[in-house]
């Protein structure tokens, strides 16, 4: 975590930050995954796309329910909303990062520059929103104990097409002791709005996963004995799709690097 204009008491107890003191540190130029930041609220996965793209990409989004939970959607131009009021969807993420016909061109703090009134914003629900759950319950989460961005993995698996949008499923892995794996999926599951249950458990393979060590995004974990790979559907899937059909510009999260929402973790909660 780097910032020139943040204090180190600030970063104390990033877990019980507010949100939208969360937000107001990456408006000041803090960098860093935000996993574990803000116990009991929202986070979600965004990707931004010219108003002309909206439909196709909504309508992926709505073949693809697993991987692309839509949790709002911002009028085009317009930078806040329920979900962050007060902020500044330019400004308010740790990094961003821009895709030029498919192609990254680069990741930044804030999109202040690029932004265009023509700019349609979907914010989608994130895993990092149940990891509480999880931790309540006793489960670890590998990423936010050993102090790295979580591992996500393109997978052979296609997602539905929606017009000019087409693309691979990509998931995010967490290791599991053996004996809470059952645990897990039944936490998890209570989350359909943030991916829910896990697509996969066990042998990577299966997903056409070759290394567990090499990543597409975000950083590779140590996974313990008695430990087995646990994946869920990823938000960064629709940024696969964005890599694969090569719009001529679409902005997204860096993988990892999330809106801190003001929506509670309970709202996403089924009985």
């Amino acid at each position: 975590m780097t910032s020139s204009t943040v204090s180190p008491a600030d970063l104390a107890d990033v877990a019980g930050l507010a949100p939208a003191a969360a937000r107001g540190l990456f408006r000041e130029g803090l960098v860093t995954p935000t996993a574990g930041w803000s116990h009991g609220y929202a986070q979600a996965n965004l990707i931004i796309v010219p108003r002309e793209h909206a439909f196709d990409t909504l309508l992926f989004a709505q073949r693809n329910p697993k991987p692309c939970p839509i949790l709002g959607v911002l009028d085009a131009g317009e930078v806040s909303g329920p979900l962050l009021p007060g902020g500044d969807i330019r400004t308010d993420l740790p990094l961003y990062t821009v895709y030029e016909h498919g192609e990254k061109v680069e990741d930044t703090t804030d999109i202040l520059g690029r932004w265009r009134d023509d700019l349609v914003t979907f914010i989608v629900g994130c895993s990092f929103t149940f990891e509480t759950a999880l931790q309540d319950a006793g489960i670890s989460i590998a990423h936010i104990e050993q102090g790295v961005n979580v591992p996500m993995y393109r997978t052979t698996t296609r997602c539905a097409g929606a017009g000019s949008m087409s693309g691979p499923l990509v998931v995010s892995m967490r290791p599991i002791p053996a004996g809470a794996v059952a645990d897990a999926v039944r936490i998890t599951a209570r989350y359909p709005a943030v991916h829910g249950a896990p697509v996969h458990v066990g042998d990577p393979e299966a997903l056409g996963i070759r290394d567990l060590a090499v990543p597409d995004f975000g950083d590779p974990v140590t996974i313990a004995d008695g430990e087995i790979p646990v994946f869920w559907a990823c938000g960064v899937t629709p940024q696969a799709a964005v890599m694969e059909s090569r719009p001529p510009l679409a902005i997204g999260h860096a993988p990892g690097h999330m809106l801190i929402t003001d929506a509670r973790d309970s709202a996403y909660q089924v009985p």
